[in-house]
């Protein structure tokens, strides 16, 4: 370097505030195209254009459009979510209103505009909202109607985008299965210690699909229901033994397709004894799952939906009340 020469600083340039379009439609997990028409629709581009170069958002504009994609998640059509996404972040610096909710607060979400929320929050991989919308669906209408009006509806529709689209939406699946199991966790805790004699649940080996039966223990649980969970692909030899070592009262084997339905494994847990002779006893059998359609085994319960399959093991413990365990 010439120590003659005088040093060269690089001039601070003014950084144009707020982010791209791109940017922002990565964040929001939308494409830059949706937001060029949200703005033409809508009105909500951002606020300040500066001729002749690359559009900036704002942090006021993001919000907006933040609010617009919330309320989206709750059902209402995209015009009426913009509208009162501006309406509801001009209202935050007015004087707070004492007599009642903000303006343009919605009706609490039916489980059809739960099914919406949730389908439009997956798509654009918004975790957050989708956790915030299943635990919303548990609060609202309970652990056993929120699996079955919300969280299995969507389950299908977004198998359904992914069957027609290739595997387009694989990610999409993969977060929302990973999220209902982490909803249907949380809303239980789990059950203390009992007397009684516990359930056995387990899927079939070689089956992995569990959501629903970890669904049919949540909702156990929250009744107060001792149980022995096992999970996904529980091997033959595995759920023979956790039948003799715990004496359950019922045992639930879950199989999702026909060909892990296993006959042979439902029968030999139908004719499991334990106890000393006089006093042996052995398990009622529950198959649950399409798995299991036009196949018999002798006094197996065959329920078809989560409250026929509670109704059902209620049925069988009768020192439980069948509603939900007070909190």
């Amino acid at each position: 370097m010439d120590e003659g020469a005088p040093a060269r600083r690089a001039r601070p340039s003014p950084e144009a505030p707020g982010v791209t379009t791109g940017t922002l439609a990565r964040r929001l997990g939308v494409s830059p195209t949706t937001l060029r028409s949200w703005d033409r629709r809508y009105g909500l581009g951002p606020v300040r254009r500066p001729t002749g170069r690359h559009r900036r958002w704002t942090a006021e504009d993001v919000a907006v459009v933040e609010e617009m994609c919330r309320l989206t998640t709750t059902g209402l059509a995209p015009a009426e979510a913009a509208r009162l996404a501006r309406e509801r972040l001009a209202a935050e610096s007015a004087p707070a209103r004492p007599d009642g909710p903000p303006a343009g607060t919605p009706a609490p979400a039916s489980p059809q505009r739960l099914c919406r929320g949730i389908s439009r929050a997956a798509t654009r991989l918004d975790a957050p909202t989708v956790h915030g919308l299943l635990t919303e669906a548990v609060r609202t209408y309970g652990l056993a109607r929120a699996w079955q009006e919300v969280m299995v509806p969507v389950l299908h529709a977004v198998g359904r985008k992914w069957e027609e689209a290739g595997d387009r939406y694989v990610e999409v699946e993969h977060l929302l299965s990973w999220h209902v199991s982490r909803a249907l966790h949380q809303a239980v805790p789990v059950a203390p210690a009992s007397a009684l004699p516990p359930l056995v649940l387990a899927c079939v080996p070689a089956e992995q699909h569990v959501l629903p039966l970890e669904a049919l223990s949540a909702a156990l649980a929250e009744r107060g229901v001792p149980q022995r969970m096992f999970g996904a692909a529980v091997p033959v030899e595995a759920v023979s033994a956790a039948v003799r070592r715990t004496g359950p009262r019922v045992v639930v084997l879950w199989a999702q397709a026909r060909s892990t339905a296993s006959l042979p494994l439902a029968r030999h847990l139908a004719e499991t004894h334990w106890g000393v002779r006089g006093a042996r006893g052995r398990p009622a059998v529950m198959l649950c799952g399409p798995g299991w359609a036009g196949r018999r085994v002798p006094g197996a319960l065959r329920p078809t939906t989560l409250p026929e399959a509670l109704s059902q093991i209620g049925g069988l413990y009768p020192e439980i009340s069948r509603g939900p365990a007070p909190a």
